[in-house]
């Protein structure tokens, strides 16, 4: 009987014994028989159509495995993040930020010569003041047309003078603001690192040059005046520039013109209160970002008021009907573009309305 590997004929005479040729080591096994290229057709499919014996099967489509996909994949992942911290390196742009200065602020009360004008009617008061061809509200704040600088773009310019008229338009134009009840609508728009100097003044005013609560925002003395007509007229300027390649400058320069009339007496005649303020703002790249400003210069000048009352805290407006003894040297218009030096001086007779 022959081995469990010999053929059942037996071995064929003359062959190896035990049927080791040289081709028993070529095994034929399942696998191998489908990925042959060439296969032969059937009888019945030759018999049919007479095609050739054989015929060429198409390649086995095999995919990747999945580990050589995740392979892939991470190598993928590694490869764009090297590019990518190349690109845009951590510590590329990264610059020490300079320390924001504190604010220094100047408020100068303007004393009248005389009688405070007054009149029942505010749009009459404006139309016989200089204050006739100014805009209304934050229209007279209008933003300049803005060109990009040496390392600032067009729309970080556009930043910065946006927030310096935001900063503007509440700190002057707010009515909660300008009643003295509200703060942190400007508080908001300031650098954090102003914000201790901010809360120092409001919690301890004092006539320091740096809190004065004045210095930050227009407000008035509740208990003394009211808005008589909430349309403010404004006029001034506003002006961006570079200082370096990681600071841009706003200057600002308005002033405001308000109605005013007494506190809690709904006859009285009403009187125009002027307001002028010279304000810069410096602004970094997280200022930018953030929509903050760092306000570095505040100069104000106001009145009518009287020199004797402290203007620190809240301003103390000189209503229609009114005197104060003039105090400082020459009247002083806020209207022109000079710069007053005196901490009091005296309210140009040209600077109030004709009635």
């Amino acid at each position: 009987m022959g081995g469990p590997g010999d053929p059942p004929e037996g071995t064929p005479e003359g062959g190896p014994v035990g049927g080791e040729d040289e081709y028993r080591s070529v095994v034929f096994d399942e696998s191998f028989v489908r990925a042959a290229r060439l296969q032969e057709y059937s009888a019945q499919e030759r018999m049919s159509d007479h095609s050739p014996a054989v015929r060429r099967r198409p390649p086995l489509r095999r995919g990747l495995s999945r580990q050589a996909l995740i392979l892939v994949l991470l190598i993928a992942v590694a490869f764009g993040t090297a590019i990518y911290m190349g690109v845009r390196h951590p510590y590329q742009n990264a610059t020490i930020r300079q320390p924001v200065e504190p604010l220094r602020m100047t408020v100068i009360p303007l004393a009248p010569e005389g009688r405070v004008p007054g009149h029942a009617d505010a749009e009459y008061l404006y139309e016989h003041s200089p204050a006739a061809q100014f805009r209304v509200g934050a229209e007279g704040i209008p933003l300049p047309a803005s060109r990009r600088t040496a390392h600032f773009s067009d729309s970080q310019v556009v930043s910065a003078l946006t927030t310096a008229k935001d900063y503007i338009v509440r700190s002057s134009l707010d009515p909660d603001v300008l009643a003295g009840d509200q703060v942190r609508a400007v508080r908001v728009l300031l650098d954090t690192d102003q914000l201790d100097q901010f809360d120092q003044s409001f919690a301890h005013p004092a006539a320091d040059g740096r809190h004065a609560p004045t210095g930050w925002l227009v407000r008035f003395d509740p208990a003394e005046a009211r808005l008589a007509d909430g349309r403010i007229r404004v006029q001034g300027s506003l002006q961006a520039a570079e200082t370096d390649s990681s600071t841009l400058e706003v200057t600002a320069d308005h002033t405001f013109v308000y109605a005013l009339r007494a506190a809690g007496v709904a006859a009285s005649e009403v009187s125009l209160f002027t307001v002028r303020r010279e304000l810069h703002f410096r602004f970094d790249r997280d200022d930018l970002r953030m929509h903050t400003a760092q306000l570095v210069v505040s100069y104000v000048q106001a009145g009518p008021l009287s020199c004797a009352e402290d203007s620190t805290n809240r301003l103390h407006p000189l209503l229609a009907g009114r005197t104060a003894k003039a105090g400082g040297p020459a009247g002083t218009d806020p209207y022109a573009t000079g710069s007053a030096t005196a901490l009091c001086g005296s309210l140009a007779t040209s600077a109030q309305p004709r009635v």
